[in-house]
């Protein structure tokens, strides 16, 4: 059976008197975006740090592709590639230049570096920028550049601070598909706490709030772990809200349009059935009724205790 690429257990890590994460276990075995989601100051640049060997641990083990990160420093980071949030780039070096300081940084053999930095370089659309120095590059390029270092050993497990902040809406369209393109034959853990990111790039979620896990799964469980609590309904002759609220379990009602309503019910499912029966009843001429899911705000607020 293979190692798993990633596998955290029981990690805990205290600053002076205060516990920044507590118990943080979780395992990573597929290739893919894996999005690392919470609120600023959740835990998740501590659990990154730990996980990429710049922070020690108060407690717990970091096992990357099967080596302990504390019992083989060396060989578990050959398997990681970092972008934190500020960038590492030397504004004075070219692009060459620096791309093959981060390949002998990382222990590329010597015969391999050449071609290293010119497949990281075409990979990462940067080619044609390999004389420019780093200071004369735009930002949407110097992300390019700083994504670049941190493939340049082709590692098996690469993570990803807030890699689209500061660009513009162009920019960050196309980090997100270099980011895909990355994720085709490796694992990249995604830290953010914007929410058009975890939808546009990953695949799975793992969300800290308060330094502890709240939720790990798909985007899809992670969209449908909140019940939904409202209904859409169209009608050819919409009732009026008053008497909507009649039928017991709906708590409030909005009309919508001409011939639609949005309806807040207490989260009995049978509700539905009674609204179908009560449209026959009445003329209500029910066209259309769906249960309407939770945003990913709406998760968020709710995982992370701040929801109203």
């Amino acid at each position: 059976m293979e190692n798993p690429i990633v596998k955290v257990e029981h990690l805990y890590h205290r600053y002076a008197t205060q516990w920044a994460i507590e118990d943080i276990s979780f395992e990573i075995d597929h290739v893919g975006v894996v999005g690392l989601l919470g609120s600023n100051g959740a835990g998740k640049s501590t659990t990154m740090n730990i996980i990429c060997g710049v922070l020690k641990q108060t407690s717990g083990e970091v096992y990357i592709n099967g080596v302990n990160s504390l019992k083989d420093p060396i060989a578990a980071r050959k398997n990681i590639g970092f972008l934190p949030q500020k960038p590492p780039l030397y504004p004075d070096l070219t692009v060459d230049e620096y791309l093959r300081f981060c390949a002998e940084m990382r222990l590329v053999d010597p015969k391999k570096i050449n071609r290293a930095v010119e497949e990281t370089e075409e990979r990462c659309g940067i080619s044609h920028f390999k004389g420019r120095l780093l200071r004369n590059l735009s930002g949407g390029y110097q992300q390019r550049v700083s994504i670049a270092q941190a493939i340049i050993h082709d590692p098996k497990f690469v993570v990803l601070d807030e890699p689209t902040n500061g660009l513009d809406p162009n920019q960050i369209l196309e980090v997100r598909h270099l980011i895909r393109g990355i994720a085709e034959e490796r694992t990249v853990m995604l830290s953010t706490h914007i929410l058009s990111e975890i939808q546009a790039t990953c695949n799975s979620i793992i969300m800290i709030e308060h330094g502890r896990i709240v939720f790990s799964g798909s985007v899809e469980e992670f969209d449908s772990c909140i019940e939904p609590s409202s209904l859409f309904a169209t009608f050819d002759f919409p009732p009026l809200p008053e008497e909507v609220t009649r039928i017991e379990g709906i708590r409030n009602v909005e009309v919508v349009g001409a011939h639609g309503l949005r309806m807040w019910y207490n989260g009995d499912r049978d509700v539905v059935k009674t609204v179908v029966r009560e449209s026959v009843a009445h003329g209500w001429e029910l066209t259309e009724i769906r249960s309407e899911k939770s945003s990913m705000e709406e998760v968020f607020a709710k995982l992370s205790g701040k929801s109203k």
